[in-house]
């Protein structure tokens, strides 16, 4: 299978640093200029609507902000991208449970199922 190419997206640890301070807003444009559109696309492949991918970005995105202050990068620990795909699972997971509180949860299961064979970095 030939890879998209969102999915080759170098990973710059100088933008990771500068992501640390919330205020640089340039820094945080590119950012999102850079992977929302992977984001999306791995929502959209997990079965989400168009909005629904769009709040998986967005909320994504919030969460990135939250850990930037005490994140670590150590690339020999695993991919900043492979974090980023996890914290994007979890959205789209977080999406399917709004959809129908209570039901079936093996949508659920499937989605982190094959999105951590993916994404995994020992993969």
């Amino acid at each position: 299978m030939k890879p998209n190419e969102d999915e080759l997206i170098p990973t710059r640890a100088s933008l990771i640093k500068r992501l640390r301070d919330w205020e640089d807003q340039a820094s945080w444009l590119e950012f999102f200029n850079t992977y929302w559109r992977l984001i999306h696309g791995v929502a959209r492949k997990a079965g989400l609507t168009d909005a629904e991918a769009q709040d998986v970005v967005q909320e994504t995105l919030i969460s990135v902000a939250k850990h930037m202050p005490s994140f670590k990068y150590d690339p020999s620990i695993g991919s900043f991208k492979t974090w980023l795909l996890n914290m994007t699972r979890w959205r789209i997971i977080d999406q399917f449970r709004k959809r129908r509180p209570g039901a079936d949860r093996s949508e659920e299961r499937r989605v982190g199922k094959e999105c951590r064979s993916r994404w995994s970095p020992y993969h």
